[in-house]
Protein backbone atom coordinates (compact mmCIF):
# COMPACT_ATOMS: atom_id res chain seq x y z
CA UNK A 1 0.00 0.00 0.00
CA UNK A 2 1.60 3.44 -0.72
CA UNK A 3 2.33 5.66 2.26
CA UNK A 4 0.60 8.13 1.59
CA UNK A 5 -2.88 5.92 2.01
CA UNK A 6 -1.50 4.31 4.98
CA UNK A 7 -4.27 4.17 7.54
CA UNK A 8 -3.27 6.36 11.20
CA UNK A 9 -6.31 5.12 12.78
CA UNK A 10 -9.89 4.01 12.54
CA UNK A 11 -12.56 5.92 13.13
CA UNK A 12 -16.00 5.74 12.75
CA UNK A 13 -17.15 8.39 9.73
CA UNK A 14 -20.54 9.15 7.78
CA UNK A 15 -19.98 10.39 4.02
CA UNK A 16 -23.55 11.99 3.36
CA UNK A 17 -23.19 12.97 -0.25
CA UNK A 18 -24.82 12.70 -3.50
CA UNK A 19 -24.07 10.68 -6.02
CA UNK A 20 -22.96 13.64 -8.20
CA UNK A 21 -21.12 15.01 -5.30
CA UNK A 22 -19.01 12.58 -4.43
CA UNK A 23 -18.14 11.87 -8.34
CA UNK A 24 -17.81 15.36 -8.50
CA UNK A 25 -15.30 15.70 -5.36
CA UNK A 26 -13.53 12.60 -5.35
CA UNK A 27 -13.79 10.83 -9.31
CA UNK A 28 -11.22 8.41 -9.71
CA UNK A 29 -7.96 8.19 -7.88
CA UNK A 30 -9.32 10.48 -4.84
CA UNK A 31 -11.80 7.75 -4.20
CA UNK A 32 -9.31 5.19 -4.20
CA UNK A 33 -7.49 6.92 -1.47
CA UNK A 34 -10.44 8.42 0.61
CA UNK A 35 -11.49 4.51 0.92
CA UNK A 36 -8.30 3.76 2.11
CA UNK A 37 -7.91 6.50 4.47
CA UNK A 38 -11.60 5.55 6.29
CA UNK A 39 -12.03 2.14 5.68
CA UNK A 40 -14.74 1.74 7.99
CA UNK A 41 -16.50 4.92 6.17
CA UNK A 42 -20.54 4.49 5.77
CA UNK A 43 -21.56 5.67 2.61
CA UNK A 44 -24.98 7.65 2.62
CA UNK A 45 -26.78 8.28 -0.91
CA UNK A 46 -28.66 11.74 -1.07
CA UNK A 47 -31.13 12.76 -0.78
CA UNK A 48 -33.09 10.34 1.44
CA UNK A 49 -36.42 8.98 0.54
CA UNK A 50 -37.48 9.61 3.98
CA UNK A 51 -35.84 12.71 5.72
CA UNK A 52 -36.32 11.30 9.14
CA UNK A 53 -33.85 8.25 8.37
CA UNK A 54 -31.46 10.80 9.04
CA UNK A 55 -32.09 10.77 12.71
CA UNK A 56 -31.77 6.61 12.59
CA UNK A 57 -28.27 6.79 10.57
CA UNK A 58 -26.99 9.03 13.43
CA UNK A 59 -28.36 6.64 15.59
CA UNK A 60 -26.87 3.92 13.82
CA UNK A 61 -23.37 5.07 12.70
CA UNK A 62 -22.41 7.14 15.69
CA UNK A 63 -20.22 8.91 13.68
CA UNK A 64 -16.69 10.58 14.82
CA UNK A 65 -16.37 12.24 11.28
CA UNK A 66 -18.67 13.67 8.63
CA UNK A 67 -18.04 14.21 5.31
CA UNK A 68 -20.59 17.31 3.59
CA UNK A 69 -21.60 18.73 0.75
CA UNK A 70 -24.41 20.69 -0.52
CA UNK A 71 -27.06 18.05 -0.09
CA UNK A 72 -25.96 16.82 3.50
CA UNK A 73 -28.98 17.52 5.77
CA UNK A 74 -29.01 19.71 8.77
CA UNK A 75 -27.48 19.02 12.05
CA UNK A 76 -30.03 21.75 13.83
CA UNK A 77 -33.02 19.58 12.84
CA UNK A 78 -33.67 16.54 13.84
CA UNK A 79 -30.62 15.62 15.76
CA UNK A 80 -30.22 16.35 19.21
CA UNK A 81 -27.34 16.98 21.37
CA UNK A 82 -27.24 13.48 22.24
CA UNK A 83 -27.02 12.52 18.88
CA UNK A 84 -23.87 14.32 18.18
CA UNK A 85 -22.33 13.96 20.87
CA UNK A 86 -19.35 11.68 19.35
CA UNK A 87 -19.16 14.14 16.51
CA UNK A 88 -15.79 15.16 16.36
CA UNK A 89 -14.81 17.00 12.66
CA UNK A 90 -17.26 17.82 9.99
CA UNK A 91 -15.07 17.58 7.30
CA UNK A 92 -17.54 20.26 4.77
CA UNK A 93 -16.45 19.75 0.86
CA UNK A 94 -18.27 23.52 0.06
CA UNK A 95 -18.15 27.19 1.28
CA UNK A 96 -20.61 28.47 4.09
CA UNK A 97 -21.92 25.54 6.89
CA UNK A 98 -24.41 27.89 8.49
CA UNK A 99 -27.51 25.82 6.99
CA UNK A 100 -25.87 22.75 7.89
CA UNK A 101 -24.03 23.72 11.31
CA UNK A 102 -25.06 24.84 14.14
CA UNK A 103 -23.16 28.03 15.38
CA UNK A 104 -22.91 26.54 19.30
CA UNK A 105 -21.36 23.50 18.32
CA UNK A 106 -18.27 25.03 16.93
CA UNK A 107 -18.03 27.24 19.64
CA UNK A 108 -18.69 23.93 22.10
CA UNK A 109 -15.45 22.65 20.33
CA UNK A 110 -16.55 20.98 16.76
CA UNK A 111 -13.61 21.02 14.03
CA UNK A 112 -14.85 22.11 11.08
CA UNK A 113 -13.09 23.04 7.93
CA UNK A 114 -14.64 23.73 4.45
CA UNK A 115 -13.10 24.33 0.99
CA UNK A 116 -11.24 27.54 1.51
CA UNK A 117 -9.07 28.77 -0.95
CA UNK A 118 -8.92 25.58 -2.56
CA UNK A 119 -11.79 27.19 -5.29
CA UNK A 120 -9.93 30.56 -5.79
CA UNK A 121 -8.03 29.81 -8.93
CA UNK A 122 -11.42 29.05 -10.57
CA UNK A 123 -13.23 32.48 -9.01
CA UNK A 124 -10.08 34.03 -10.11
CA UNK A 125 -10.95 32.96 -14.05
CA UNK A 126 -14.68 33.51 -13.60
CA UNK A 127 -13.57 37.17 -12.82
CA UNK A 128 -11.26 37.53 -15.81
CA UNK A 129 -13.80 36.29 -17.80
CA UNK A 130 -16.14 38.64 -17.00
CA UNK A 131 -13.88 41.25 -17.53
CA UNK A 132 -13.04 40.42 -21.13
CA UNK A 133 -16.90 40.15 -21.45
CA UNK A 134 -17.43 43.22 -19.77
CA UNK A 135 -14.70 45.36 -22.09
CA UNK A 136 -15.95 43.56 -24.96
CA UNK A 137 -19.71 43.72 -24.51
CA UNK A 138 -19.82 40.34 -25.16
CA UNK A 139 -23.06 39.84 -23.23
CA UNK A 140 -24.58 42.20 -25.36
CA UNK A 141 -23.52 41.15 -28.64
CA UNK A 142 -24.02 37.33 -28.06
CA UNK A 143 -28.18 38.04 -27.17
CA UNK A 144 -28.20 41.15 -30.41
CA UNK A 145 -26.81 38.39 -32.86
CA UNK A 146 -28.70 35.83 -32.10
CA UNK A 147 -32.37 36.99 -31.14
CA UNK A 148 -31.78 40.62 -33.14
CA UNK A 149 -29.94 39.03 -35.97
CA UNK A 150 -27.24 43.12 -35.35
CA UNK A 151 -24.40 43.20 -36.72
CA UNK A 152 -20.92 45.90 -35.76
CA UNK A 153 -21.40 49.31 -37.16
CA UNK A 154 -19.62 52.20 -37.51
CA UNK A 155 -20.47 53.03 -33.90
CA UNK A 156 -20.00 50.39 -32.08
CA UNK A 157 -17.32 50.31 -29.01
CA UNK A 158 -15.22 47.88 -27.50
CA UNK A 159 -12.00 47.63 -25.20
CA UNK A 160 -9.13 45.64 -24.71
CA UNK A 161 -7.57 44.94 -21.01
CA UNK A 162 -4.20 45.64 -22.13
CA UNK A 163 -2.53 47.93 -20.08
CA UNK A 164 -5.21 48.87 -18.39
CA UNK A 165 -5.37 50.08 -14.89
CA UNK A 166 -6.92 47.01 -12.83
CA UNK A 167 -8.38 48.00 -8.83
CA UNK A 168 -8.93 44.72 -6.78
CA UNK A 169 -11.50 45.29 -3.34
CA UNK A 170 -9.91 43.09 -1.33
CA UNK A 171 -6.76 41.04 -1.26
CA UNK A 172 -7.31 37.41 -0.02
CA UNK A 173 -7.15 34.16 -1.69
CA UNK A 174 -9.30 34.94 -5.00
CA UNK A 175 -7.49 38.18 -5.93
CA UNK A 176 -3.91 36.83 -4.84
CA UNK A 177 -4.70 33.93 -7.62
CA UNK A 178 -6.27 36.25 -10.01
CA UNK A 179 -2.68 38.72 -10.40
CA UNK A 180 -0.71 36.54 -12.01
CA UNK A 181 -3.82 35.98 -14.81
CA UNK A 182 -3.97 39.68 -15.47
CA UNK A 183 -0.04 40.10 -15.64
CA UNK A 184 -0.07 39.09 -19.37
CA UNK A 185 -2.17 41.94 -20.03
CA UNK A 186 -1.01 44.92 -17.53
CA UNK A 187 0.87 45.49 -14.73
CA UNK A 188 -1.06 48.40 -13.36
CA UNK A 189 -2.73 46.16 -10.19
CA UNK A 190 -3.50 48.12 -6.84
CA UNK A 191 -5.54 46.70 -4.30
CA UNK A 192 -7.72 48.06 -1.27
CA UNK A 193 -7.65 45.77 2.06
CA UNK A 194 -6.70 46.85 4.84
CA UNK A 195 -6.14 43.94 7.06
CA UNK A 196 -3.54 42.79 4.75
CA UNK A 197 0.40 43.00 5.73
CA UNK A 198 2.55 45.15 3.35
CA UNK A 199 4.87 42.29 3.09
CA UNK A 200 1.45 40.16 0.78
CA UNK A 201 1.37 43.74 -1.39
CA UNK A 202 4.87 43.34 -2.36
CA UNK A 203 5.02 39.47 -2.11
CA UNK A 204 2.49 39.88 -5.20
CA UNK A 205 4.10 43.33 -6.34
CA UNK A 206 0.74 44.80 -6.72
CA UNK A 207 0.57 48.35 -5.64
CA UNK A 208 -1.58 49.42 -2.05
CA UNK A 209 -4.26 52.06 -2.18
CA UNK A 210 -5.23 53.19 1.55
CA UNK A 211 -8.83 54.57 0.61
CA UNK A 212 -11.73 53.20 -1.18
CA UNK A 213 -12.39 56.09 -3.16
CA UNK A 214 -8.42 56.35 -4.37
CA UNK A 215 -8.96 52.40 -5.37
CA UNK A 216 -12.83 53.22 -7.70
CA UNK A 217 -11.45 56.80 -9.21
CA UNK A 218 -7.76 55.56 -10.15
CA UNK A 219 -8.73 52.02 -11.89
CA UNK A 220 -10.34 51.54 -15.25
CA UNK A 221 -11.91 47.76 -13.81
CA UNK A 222 -12.85 47.36 -10.20
CA UNK A 223 -13.09 43.85 -9.01
CA UNK A 224 -15.11 43.64 -5.97
CA UNK A 225 -13.21 40.59 -3.77
CA UNK A 226 -14.66 41.58 -0.17
CA UNK A 227 -16.07 39.32 2.34
CA UNK A 228 -19.51 39.83 3.26
CA UNK A 229 -18.78 41.40 6.95
CA UNK A 230 -20.79 43.32 8.71
CA UNK A 231 -19.00 45.99 8.22
CA UNK A 232 -19.30 45.49 4.62
CA UNK A 233 -22.65 46.00 3.89
CA UNK A 234 -23.28 48.03 1.56
CA UNK A 235 -19.81 49.38 1.34
CA UNK A 236 -19.75 49.58 -2.48
CA UNK A 237 -21.97 53.17 -2.69
CA UNK A 238 -23.26 54.93 -5.13
CA UNK A 239 -20.19 57.72 -5.27
CA UNK A 240 -17.90 55.16 -5.46
CA UNK A 241 -19.41 53.85 -8.16
CA UNK A 242 -19.67 57.15 -10.02
CA UNK A 243 -15.79 57.42 -9.26
CA UNK A 244 -15.31 55.51 -11.69
CA UNK A 245 -14.22 56.41 -14.62
CA UNK A 246 -16.76 56.81 -17.97
CA UNK A 247 -16.72 53.70 -19.39
CA UNK A 248 -14.90 51.79 -16.45
CA UNK A 249 -15.90 48.12 -15.41
CA UNK A 250 -17.13 47.31 -12.45
CA UNK A 251 -17.05 43.35 -11.96
CA UNK A 252 -18.27 41.58 -8.52
CA UNK A 253 -17.46 37.92 -7.64
CA UNK A 254 -17.68 38.42 -3.92
CA UNK A 255 -20.92 38.70 -2.31
CA UNK A 256 -24.12 40.68 -3.41
CA UNK A 257 -24.27 42.18 -0.42
CA UNK A 258 -21.74 44.17 0.00
CA UNK A 259 -22.89 46.35 -2.97
CA UNK A 260 -25.53 48.98 -2.72
CA UNK A 261 -27.73 47.20 -5.85
CA UNK A 262 -30.22 50.18 -5.62
CA UNK A 263 -27.20 52.45 -6.58
CA UNK A 264 -25.78 49.88 -8.87
CA UNK A 265 -29.12 49.80 -11.28
CA UNK A 266 -29.34 53.48 -10.83
CA UNK A 267 -25.64 53.33 -12.38
CA UNK A 268 -26.07 51.08 -14.86
CA UNK A 269 -29.19 52.14 -16.42
CA UNK A 270 -27.01 55.41 -17.23
CA UNK A 271 -25.07 53.35 -19.70
CA UNK A 272 -21.96 55.56 -18.16
CA UNK A 273 -20.68 51.66 -16.95
CA UNK A 274 -20.17 48.03 -18.11
CA UNK A 275 -20.70 45.98 -15.24
CA UNK A 276 -20.46 42.00 -14.85
CA UNK A 277 -21.98 40.36 -11.46
CA UNK A 278 -22.16 36.92 -10.82
CA UNK A 279 -23.93 37.43 -7.05
CA UNK A 280 -26.39 39.33 -6.14
CA UNK A 281 -28.35 40.82 -2.94
CA UNK A 282 -31.12 38.05 -3.51
CA UNK A 283 -30.43 34.66 -5.02
CA UNK A 284 -31.93 33.66 -7.43
CA UNK A 285 -31.87 37.14 -8.81
CA UNK A 286 -35.20 37.72 -9.21
CA UNK A 287 -36.95 37.44 -12.84
CA UNK A 288 -38.19 41.12 -12.36
CA UNK A 289 -34.98 42.75 -11.62
CA UNK A 290 -34.05 46.20 -13.33
CA UNK A 291 -30.65 44.55 -13.90
CA UNK A 292 -32.07 42.33 -16.33
CA UNK A 293 -32.20 43.35 -20.14
CA UNK A 294 -29.80 46.32 -19.68
CA UNK A 295 -27.43 46.31 -22.67
CA UNK A 296 -24.02 47.25 -20.88
CA UNK A 297 -24.80 44.61 -17.52
CA UNK A 298 -23.25 41.17 -18.20
CA UNK A 299 -25.19 38.54 -15.83
CA UNK A 300 -23.86 34.97 -14.41
CA UNK A 301 -25.98 32.85 -11.86
CA UNK A 302 -23.53 32.20 -9.50
CA UNK A 303 -21.30 30.36 -11.59
CA UNK A 304 -17.71 31.30 -10.31
CA UNK A 305 -17.58 28.88 -7.81
CA UNK A 306 -15.31 25.80 -8.80
CA UNK A 307 -17.03 24.42 -12.56
CA UNK A 308 -17.61 20.60 -11.76
CA UNK A 309 -14.27 19.47 -12.89
CA UNK A 310 -12.39 21.26 -10.86
CA UNK A 311 -14.18 20.05 -7.56
CA UNK A 312 -11.58 17.86 -7.41
CA UNK A 313 -9.69 20.54 -5.99
CA UNK A 314 -11.87 20.60 -3.18
CA UNK A 315 -11.44 17.27 -2.73
CA UNK A 316 -8.18 16.62 -2.72
CA UNK A 317 -7.94 19.37 -0.27
CA UNK A 318 -10.48 17.14 2.25
CA UNK A 319 -8.13 14.22 1.64
CA UNK A 320 -5.37 16.16 3.25
CA UNK A 321 -7.59 17.59 5.87
CA UNK A 322 -8.45 13.89 7.09
CA UNK A 323 -5.01 12.81 6.97
CA UNK A 324 -3.65 15.42 9.21
CA UNK A 325 -7.06 14.91 11.73
CA UNK A 326 -5.90 11.27 12.05
CA UNK A 327 -2.43 12.20 12.80
CA UNK A 328 -3.60 15.45 15.34
CA UNK A 329 -1.42 17.70 12.95
CA UNK A 330 -3.13 20.93 12.01
CA UNK A 331 -5.59 21.79 9.72
CA UNK A 332 -6.48 23.83 6.48
CA UNK A 333 -9.12 25.97 5.82
CA UNK A 334 -10.94 25.68 9.58
CA UNK A 335 -14.64 27.35 9.90
CA UNK A 336 -13.72 29.64 13.17
CA UNK A 337 -16.80 31.33 15.15
CA UNK A 338 -15.26 34.40 13.09
CA UNK A 339 -15.60 33.01 9.95
CA UNK A 340 -18.89 31.37 10.38
CA UNK A 341 -20.12 34.67 11.34
CA UNK A 342 -18.77 36.37 8.18
CA UNK A 343 -20.32 33.62 5.55
CA UNK A 344 -23.68 34.10 4.02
Amino acid sequence: MDNNYQIVKRVSALIALSDQEFADFFPGELARELQSLLPDARRVRLPLADPADWTRLWQESSPELLISAWQTPSLNSSLSPEHLHGLRYVCHLAGTVRRLIPRELIANGLVVTNWGDSIAPTVAECALMLILMALRRASYWAVAMHRDGKWKDNGTMTESLIGRRVGLHGFGGIARSLVPMLRPFTNQIAAYSPHVPDAVFAQYDVRRVTTLQELFANSDVVVELAAATPANYHIVTESLLRAMPEGGVFVNVARGSVVDEAALIRVAREGRLQIALDVFETEPLPPDSPLRGLPNVTLLPHLGGPTRDRRRDSGALALRNIRAWLRGEPLEAVVTLEVYDRAT
